[in-house]
């Protein structure tokens, strides 16, 4: 499949387009023959009556050709099968299958392997389009942008296709609180490194986001002593005007990010809004001060709209869905790396003064810059849990260090003790597994540390303050460990 996939492209696949029967590497050294132009390099020279290339072998290096401007399209593909851009490839795929199938062989056995070739290529292509567009993941993506969909629909669109104006409504916090819930859920979504995954997860969180944002905004607007009265000044009733309309701009900006509407466009609305910016731009309200403060409003407010507008294509023509380009997630990276470092020589070592580093890295992650993106706030969670962990960890061994229990402890809080230094251990081997869920490392780790809880909850405090408090955080401790593995071994990514 010469030229179907450049170099930067292969790291795309996990599975060749054959099922798992060839690999993807054409890098991958073949033996030596007389080369032709053409991808069919193999079956060369001439070919008994034929002076040349066989004709067999020209045809389906068209084809060829055909599948190598078809692969980056199937590719980086990312919609579900009842798009019309997935109907497309999908017919232009079964059209070159059919083209293939007609190539006379004359049964001779090097044209009947370089049509089983060609057709392999053809079918694996059509896997891949039918495996991503139906993945459990790209389900979940659509599943997830539809709850948001019905949410929206009934909260702001519905209301104000009903002729009721979105001021005369107020956005609940409730709503926004939703929506929020949903990017967050999306965020969680697992791609496996897939490309089309990505891309859809990315496309789905960055109008759900916008989205969210322009609804925070409402909310923020219900607040200002917005409008102005119209005796204020000659320009206001003109300000109020375009106040409206910017409201109902709003409701059609929510309705277009999230598929909703099938009429207008980003473009058209993008353009409606810039006219409103001119037209503002022309009022003369340079004689009152609380007038122009009115219109510096209403301009930031048509701004907030504009520069959601550009999300119709995003994730289509750009490469932002990598968040490993990212530099908020490259500075999260750079934190994960020294952790690990830290890790190693506690695990090794022992504690040596790490504690305060740790603290510095933790006060580094806060400062990290999100931009409001969910993928990248998960990313820092986990970042700042890695750090926690560590710290924990070094705090109970401190703590453990320093104990010195006198005759007269209570036999239960010694009893939570035992269990703290039982915990040290486990927490130990957590930090250090690098394993998966499947591992019987792992579900010993789980059992070991579930029988721990189990023997906490069996300590009776005997009415002891002091006891009911140490097995209180005991317990808390040994949950986060538990959380800890298992965030450990989720295989989310970004």
């Amino acid at each position: 499949m010469n030229g179907l996939i450049t170099e930067s492209q292969t790291c795309l696949f996990r599975k060749p387009f054959d099922g798992g029967k060839r690999t993807m590497d054409h890098g991958s050294q073949q033996p030596h023959t007389q080369q032709m132009p053409g991808p069919f390099t193999g079956f060369a020279g001439p070919q008994g009556p034929y002076p040349g290339q066989h004709p067999a072998l020209l045809r389906l290096d068209e084809v060829q050709r055909e599948i190598a401007a078809l692969g980056p399209q199937v590719c980086s593909y990312s919609g579900l099968q009842s798009d019309r851009e997935y109907k497309r490839l999908e017919r232009e795929l079964t059209r070159l299958l059919l083209e293939v199938d007609k190539v006379e062989t004359e049964g001779r056995p090097e044209l009947q392997q370089a049509r089983k070739r060609a057709a392999g290529e053809v079918e694996g292509l059509l896997r891949y389009l039918e495996g991503n567009a139906t993945h459990p993941s790209r389900l979940a993506i659509e599943e997830l942008t539809q709850e948001v969909q019905n949410l929206l629909n009934e909260g702001v669109v519905g209301p104000f296709r009903q002729g009721q104006a979105q001021d005369a409504f107020e956005i609940s916090e409730e709503l926004v609180e939703a929506v929020q819930d949903v990017a967050m859920r999306l965020a969680q979504v697992k791609t496996g490194g897939s490309v089309p995954l990505r891309k859809a997860r990315y496309k789905a969180l960055t109008r759900v986001c916008a989205v969210q944002e322009l609804l925070e905004g409402r909310v923020r607007t219900q607040t200002l002593a917005l409008p102005l009265s119209d005796d204020t000044h000659e320009a206001v009733q003109r300000i109020n005007q375009v106040m409206a309309q910017v409201s109902g701009a709003r409701c059609q900006e929510v309705a277009l990010l999230m598929g909703l509407s099938g009429r207008d466009s980003c473009a058209h609305l993008a353009r409606v809004l810039t006219e409103l910016l001119v037209e503002l731009d022309a009022l003369d309200v340079s004689s009152n001060a609380a007038v122009r403060n009115y219109r510096k409003q209403v301009v930031e407010e048509i701004n907030g709209l504009l520069k959601h507008l550009d999300l119709e294509v995003e994730g289509e023509d750009t490469r932002r869905y990598d968040l490993a380009q990212n530099d908020s997630i490259r500075e999260i990276e750079a934190i994960r790396g020294r952790v690990s470092v830290l890790r190693e020589e506690v695990l090794r070592h022992g504690a040596a003064g790490q504690g305060t580093e740790l603290q510095g890295l933790l006060t580094h992650l806060d400062q990290v810059d999100t931009g409001r993106n969910p993928c990248i706030r998960e990313a820092r969670r986990r970042a700042v849990l890695e750090v926690q962990a560590l710290i924990t960890f070094l705090d109970l061994w401190e703590a453990l260090g320093r104990r010195n229990p006198g005759p007269d402890e209570p036999p239960p809080h010694a009893s939570v003790w035992r269990v703290l230094a039982s915990l040290g251990n486990l927490q130990a081997q957590v930090l250090g597994f690098d394993g998966k869920r499947a591992d019987k490392s792992y579900m010993v780790l789980e059992e070991l540390l579930t029988k721990q809880l189990l023997a906490l909850d069996a300590v009776d405090p005997q009415g002891d303050q002091g006891t009911k408090t140490a097995r209180k955080q005991a317990v808390k401790h040994a949950q986060n460990i538990l959380n800890y593995l298992d965030m450990k071994t989720d295989e989310w990514e970004y």
